[in-house]
């Protein structure tokens, strides 16, 4: 149940501000030329990734863990790396496989999600294969918008193992899906 208060809470506040600076930072990447607006850029997926750090930090720090909050942070972190890598695709076509694949796995956790949400089932926050994804994909994305001229074939070397990455973290998560569906039926039957 989410209250009222929960809205104004400092960490959903850090949240709203993440999903803000999305379109700022597509702006400035899709209209980047010098390596100088590049930077900007990536100033502002730095900004994102502190405000996404202090979100955290201070919802356990202060007790202002909020069930919004469980649902709004995933969801600017996931709004960033959508942004992030569909703005890449105006200069990196190549990296397209990551993008579908990176939608599919999305996709299939949210309703993986839904569906136990409504058996009163819940995933208490990322777990490891997810976070080293993401980690992975922060730092390798911000080299790649900080160094827009990479060879081609390092940048193809840092999406594939992006690509590996987020094939790990999905077959991981759909294992944990599998696992609490099957549970569920069993104890259900």
């Amino acid at each position: 149940m989410i209250k009222k208060e929960d809205w104004f809470t400092i960490p959903n506040i850090l949240s709203y501000l993440r999903i803000a600076m999305i379109p700022l930072y597509i702006y400035f990447y899709v209209r980047a030329e010098t390596i100088e607006q590049y930077y900007r850029a990536a100033g502002i997926l730095i900004f994102s990734g502190i405000t996404d750090s202090l979100d955290g930090i201070i919802a356990r720090k202060t007790g202002q863990i909020t069930n919004l909050g469980k649902a709004l942070d995933p969801l600017a972190d996931k709004l960033t790396q959508i942004a992030v890598v569909g703005a890449m695709l105006i200069d990196r076509p190549y990296i397209l496989p990551l993008l579908v694949l990176f939608i599919v796995k999305e996709l299939y956790l949210l309703i993986s999600n839904v569906l136990l949400y409504k058996k009163d089932i819940f995933m208490d926050g990322a777990m490891w294969f997810g976070k080293l994804a993401t980690a992975f994909f922060y730092i390798s994305m911000l080299v790649l918008v900080v160094l827009p001229h990479l060879n081609q074939s390092v940048s193809l070397l840092i999406i594939n193992i992006n690509i590996m990455l987020q094939i790990v973290a999905f077959l991981g998560y759909g294992r944990w899906f599998f696992t609490k569906f099957k549970k569920h039926k069993e104890i259900n039957k």
